[in-house]
């Protein structure tokens, strides 16, 4: 047994920003596809009716400074859609620049003095820009109680099926819902979210955004969030201000239910996830009687630190539920830690400059759901991996005992694998029900001026990861619409081959998990 993107007809966007929509892409010097694309898009649309009452343009500038493009397959990208707007921008969210990662062979090719300068005073200005953005929390235990609650909840009962979930964009987009939400309509969140208050909240989310923003041309990791309000509608300008400092979320008033106005979403969602989720995002709509729509999104790229040689993938079977299925497997050899506990082996492949993927192959007699509902597997992937020591020598955090470092022969399957997760019986079950609940809903912060009741009526996910030589490309969305241990390996030498169902995670520089899933059918 072996473990392991209409005219510009009825537009009223300010002009500044039509021309910023509309500038050339600037390319930069590194940006290429480099494997690993994670993006996610989390929309909550919240029914009802209104009246703005400042029409202006009110662009918000994070103390961050800067212009806000990401950069996306070389192409330069803004906070806003690249079309204008059938839309009035009442606030934009500003991206900060980072210095471009310097490539070694960039500067040592004729090994002068003077590249070597160059090298260190780039590397230095790169340094000080991922330094500039960290927060520095230790997120161990912080948020574990949701990761692992909403994971299993949402990946357990695949069936013969894949799925895909994305915590940390959930926990995004149900963070800037507490925000609308008042009394128990937000306590029920902020309990799931586990945090005291709102204030705590709003640090917790503006230290998520910054320490898993990266555009440096070698990863790309970008949380975007965006609101979409009703014309002629008032809502609490102490509430948008909130969003936009905090959660770096821009802020558009248009026409609820005109064809105009939801395409400017979908162009939005399609610029900050690179058109990963076109098809899906196409039948993303907000009705008439949509009050606030609030759009959540990750992107996140990066390539594998040591890729697949494509002359060693070859076809194998995979022990699918359904029956043998034949797949290419991308197979390598590469010392690293190995890990196991009583019901599992995993091995972590890392992305470059930061980040990884964990896999976890359960053992043949425990089954993917089985493994879920025993924590066992959250537990591992949310545990430290290694001790930890204070400045004297002692032992502070105890790591992952089940590791061992030795020489892992690698087979797993390319696979392609999504998923369209309802998430209203599962949030209920992890105790926010008041939301979806129009006779005891509250959304009194929001300010909506409308005296009809307020509620969740849709909340679903879809995703989409795909794995190859190269590294990994992933999508997921989000809509919520509101209408009025085992024994150690015995030798240095261990095979590790993914040829039944098993379960990964997509972790960034925090350790957070950005994606898990579950593979049944690496084919999709």
């Amino acid at each position: 047994m072996k473990r392991y993107e209409k005219a510009n007809e009825g537009i009223h966007a300010p002009e500044e920003v039509k021309e910023k929509a509309v500038r050339p892409h600037r390319r930069r010097p590194y940006a290429r596809w480099t494997g690993a694309v994670a993006a996610v898009l989390a929309v909550a649309v919240i029914g009802g009716v209104a009246m703005w009452p400042d029409s202006r343009a009110n662009p918000y500038v994070d103390n961050l400074g800067g212009p806000a493009p990401f950069s996306l397959d070389g192409k330069n990208r803004s906070a806003g859609p690249s079309t204008a707007l059938a839309a009035h921008t009442l606030a934009a969210a500003e991206y900060p620049e980072m210095h471009p990662y310097p490539r070694q062979d960039d500067y040592f090719s004729d090994y002068t003095d003077h590249s070597s300068a160059d090298y260190d005073r780039d590397y230095e200005a790169w340094q000080a820009d991922i330094t500039a953005l960290r927060s520095n929390a230790d997120y161990t235990g912080m948020m574990d109680e949701f990761l692992s609650a909403s994971t299993v909840q949402f990946l357990a009962g695949a069936g013969e099926d894949n799925r895909v979930y994305s915590p940390l964009n959930v926990y995004m987009a149900l963070s800037m819902l507490a925000e609308t939400a008042g009394e128990n309509s937000r306590q029920q969140i902020l309990d799931l979210l586990q945090v005291d208050s709102i204030e705590a909240l709003r640090d917790r989310a503006a230290a998520l955004w910054k320490d898993h923003y990266r555009d440096d041309g070698t990863v790309t990791s970008i949380l975007g969030n965006s609101l979409w309000l009703r014309s002629g509608m008032t809502y609490s300008q102490k509430v948008l201000d909130i969003l936009a400092k905090d959660y770096y979320a821009s802020s558009f008033s248009g026409e609820m239910g005109s064809e105009e106005y939801n395409q400017a979403l979908r162009d939005w969602l399609n610029e900050q996830t690179g058109g990963l989720l076109a098809e899906q995002a196409e039948g993303l709509e907000m009705k008439p009687e949509t009050v606030l729509a609030l759009a959540s999104t990750i992107y996140f790229k990066a390539a594998w630190d040591d890729e697949f040689n494509k002359e060693r993938t070859e076809t194998d079977t995979f022990h699918a539920p359904s029956g043998d299925v034949d797949v290419d497997f991308m197979r390598k050899a590469m010392e690293s830690s190995f890990y196991w506990g009583s019901n599992f082996t995993a091995v972590q492949l890392r992305f470059q400059q930061g980040g990884s993927m964990w896999l976890i192959l359960p053992d043949e007699e425990c089954s993917v759901d089985e493994l879920l509902q025993s924590g066992e597997a959250m537990d591992f992937l949310l545990a430290p991996k290694y001790d930890r020591y204070d400045g004297d020598g002692n032992m502070v955090r105890e790591g992952w005992t089940g590791q061992k470092y030795l020489t892992i022969n690698l087979s797993m399957p390319k696979f392609d694998v999504s998923s369209d997760l309802d998430l209203i019986d599962g949030l209920k079950a992890l105790g926010v029900t008041d939301v979806f609940d129009m006779n005891v809903s509250n959304f009194d912060p929001l300010g909506a001026s409308t005296d009809d009741p307020l509620y969740v009526g849709t909340a679903q996910h879809a995703a989409r990861v795909k794995v190859d030589e190269e590294g990994c490309e992933a999508a997921a969305y989000t809509v919520m619409m509101m209408n009025a241990g085992a024994d150690a390996p015995p030798d240095d030498e261990v095979d590790f081959t993914l040829d039944r169902p098993f379960l990964f995670a997509i972790t960034g520089d925090s350790g957070l998990p950005l994606f898990t899933g579950v593979v049944n059918q690496p084919n999709g």
